[in-house]
């Protein structure tokens, strides 16, 4: 008898996640993607916080390396991450992608892009993963 893979962790919201506004929109091993308004995440000069696109960067890389992780009856954990900022936005939502570029046994690496309503590129971040063989928690009722 053949045993069925374990079936892909789904998407849970953190404290943080929430309060910067973000939506999931996809996810899957193939791409993650997510939604995060600029207002209410701005710096003091009135453009998109570096720091906030650097943290949904990572929640969304990192959404996505455990989905594959899950796949495989493991988590992941973040061990580096890396971003460029190639332009400011003032409004409207920035759409987060993560896709892979390495889906391993031991490490994943994701391409993490950030894009405006018009579909120009804010930031691009690469982020890597560590796969372990601890399972992804399971959630609570409350949850």
């Amino acid at each position: 008898m053949t045993q069925e893979p374990p079936s892909p962790w789904t998407i849970a919201l953190g404290e943080l996640d929430e309060k910067m506004g973000v939506v999931i929109v996809e996810q899957s091993v193939d791409r993650v993607v997510a939604t995060m308004p600029v207002e209410g995440n701005r710096q003091s000069f009135g453009l998109l916080h570096g720091g906030a696109s650097l943290a949904v960067g990572e929640a969304v890389g990192s959404w996505a390396a455990v989905i594959h992780a899950s796949t495989l009856g493991k988590t992941a954990v973040g061990v580096d991450v890396s971003a460029t900022h190639h332009l400011g936005a003032r409004e409207g939502t920035v759409t987060i992608t993560a896709t892979p570029i390495h889906l391993g046994r031991t490490l994943t690496t994701h391409e993490v892009l950030l894009t405006n309503d018009a579909g120009r590129r804010l930031c691009t971040l690469r982020i890597t993963n560590l796969l372990l063989d601890k399972p992804v928690p399971a959630r609570t009722v409350e949850e």
